[in-house]
């Protein structure tokens, strides 16, 4: 195109016109809210990620403990039952019988004491429940 005659623009001016741009401060503030709402609409979606996150793994931790509790439950319901076999007494009889060679006493190897025998004429029977050491024959001031 050629210039139009008594109207000429001389190149230097033209770039300046083309690259110099007033601000625009609306165009500015708009653009700075919604950059705003952006980061906190990106940050709310972030924490909600992250929520979820943590739920899952609670979740996976979760399940790894009540496996665990059914693996201890089981233990101890074993242990129980082999608490209850060893506290056998026909069990405790074999292995002294057996292993030890005891045999039950015969019937002339029992001696009770008088003290242990209901009715019995011994010092313990006759004595009161105290915590007196002295005897009390010997209270009295009579002699045995």
């Amino acid at each position: 195109m050629s210039p139009r005659r008594g109207f000429r623009v001389e190149p230097a001016d033209q770039d300046v016109a083309r690259f110099h741009r007033e601000s625009d401060r609306r165009r500015l503030r708009s653009m700075a809210g919604a950059l705003l709402c952006v980061g906190i609409l990106l940050a709310l979606v972030l924490g909600m990620v992250a929520m979820r996150v943590q739920q899952v793994r609670l979740s996976y931790r979760l399940d790894a403990l009540r496996a665990t509790r059914a693996d201890l439950e089981e233990t101890n319901r074993r242990l129980r039952v082999e608490l209850a076999t060893l506290k056998s007494l026909s069990r405790i009889d074999g292995k002294a019988r057996g292993e030890l060679g005891m045999m039950p006493p015969g019937r002339n190897q029992v001696r009770l004491a008088r003290e242990f025998v209901p009715g019995g004429g011994g010092l313990s029977a006759a004595a009161p429940r105290t915590a007196s050491v002295e005897h009390p024959a010997l209270r009295d001031g009579g002699t045995r």
